[in-house]
């Protein structure tokens, strides 16, 4: 058995889950693919894969096996371009995972520069404010505005975005312009959950070299950027958010800053992905290319 070979169809079946998209996508029959699992696991004497009609599940010594071939295919792939014109050309397809306001307002709009140095890389981009799974869903790095939990992921903060505090015209007119945030206490927020966790924030102000919680009643919560925003237009409370995606509203006098003298702590902005020795050219230009997209924007 070419374990290599072996090596690759099993890590694309785990990204794809499923047998049938792994063959298709490796243009293999499918009974190779299943068979060259089948093969795979009796030499290493662990199950990997859980298949049921639906769904392909995997096993803890999967994941494991999965992490360190990654960690091999890798290796493999930055020795084969030590001399190949790929080692300053990296080509091939990255996905990429982030909150629709990162890419609505900082990263597609500086993708043409990007594409400019890769042309010959083809990013496959998620845009979501929910947790993704990097194993299951076959990502290769993510952008988040919170660190992880997940101790089998690399997690790189590559920012600090400043936040405001804002509210709406109409929503000022009816509750009255806070002076300080101990003012608060007639006044409500947009409530902002987890929709994995079903966690509820609240509002954070600093002050005096520490950070300030203030819980406020809601009439709404929201568990998206976009809806967040939305609410705060409409009205319904003051919200606190990073300065880039907030800019846009107040230059058209949608929303007005308040209690600027004590501000949200910046956000920070990690970027995560597998551990390992190595990273594939593609992946490593594309994070590198990030961190000093952002570095640009925290220092705005």
């Amino acid at each position: 058995m070419d374990h290599i070979q072996a090596m690759r169809i099993f890590t694309r079946i785990v990204e794809l889950g499923s047998f049938s998209r792994a063959a298709e996508h490796l243009q293999l029959p499918r009974a190779t693919v299943s068979n060259t699992l089948k093969r795979l696991e009796q030499r290493l004497g662990v199950r990997l894969l859980l298949r049921t009609t639906r769904q392909v599940h995997i096993t803890a010594e999967g994941t494991l096996y999965y992490q360190r071939c990654l960690q091999l295919l890798d290796a493999l792939e930055e020795a084969d371009t030590l001399f190949h014109h790929h080692k300053l050309q990296p080509a091939g397809k990255v996905r990429i995972d982030m909150p629709h306001s990162l890419a609505r307002e900082i990263v597609i709009p500086a993708l043409k520069d990007f594409y400019q140095r890769y042309p010959e890389i083809e990013l496959a981009l998620g845009a979501n404010d929910t947790h993704v799974n990097l194993l299951r869903e076959g990502v290769d790095c993510v952008l988040r505005a919170w660190e992880t939990a997940d101790d089998t992921l690399v997690a790189r903060r590559i920012a600090q975005m400043p936040q405001l505090t804002c509210a709406s015209p109409a929503y000022l007119r009816a509750f009255g312009v806070p002076q300080s945030i101990d003012e608060l206490h007639h006044h409500q927020a947009v409530g902002y959950f987890s929709f994995t966790s079903n966690r509820s924030y609240p509002l954070e102000f600093c002050r005096n070299g520490s950070v300030e919680l203030r819980e406020l009643p809601s009439k709404l919560s929201v568990s998206g950027a976009d809806a967040y925003t939305s609410a705060c237009r409409a009205g319904m409370g003051l919200i606190q958010g990073a300065r880039y995606s907030l800019v846009p509203w107040l230059k058209t006098g949608e929303m007005v800053e308040v209690l600027a003298a004590t501000p949200p702590p910046p956000m920070p902005i990690y970027i995560m992905y597998p551990p390992g020795r190595f990273l594939a050219p593609r992946v490593r230009v594309l994070i590198d290319w990030l961190i000093v997209l952002f570095d640009r924007y925290e220092k705005h």
